[in-house]
């Protein structure tokens, strides 16, 4: 597959030199843009499938007239992080 180009970004002198600031050893201005880039889309996939989740969540609820407790969503998820921590 033949790559593609972004467009170029103009941004201020401050805010260049702040991004270089944080740059690792062998790390390129183009390299961090690049991957900064891809989190971005993976985080907002992420995003748009966890409100397309809760949407669904709702909408089911709303049609079995079964909802969760506070107190019952609290348990679950001080579960899951006792979970976590026990193996992490």
């Amino acid at each position: 597959m033949k790559s593609a180009t972004i467009p170029p970004l103009r941004v201020t002198p401050d805010l260049r030199n702040e991004a270089e600031s944080v740059l690792k050893e062998g790390e390129s201005l183009s390299s961090f843009v690049e991957d900064s880039l891809r989190r971005q889309i993976e985080h907002r996939k992420l995003q748009s499938e966890f409100i397309a989740r809760g949407l669904a969540a709702r909408e089911s609820a709303k049609s079995s007239g079964e909802y969760a407790s506070k107190e019952e969503v609290m348990d679950s998820l001080r579960g899951i992080l006792d979970a976590s921590n026990r193996n992490g």
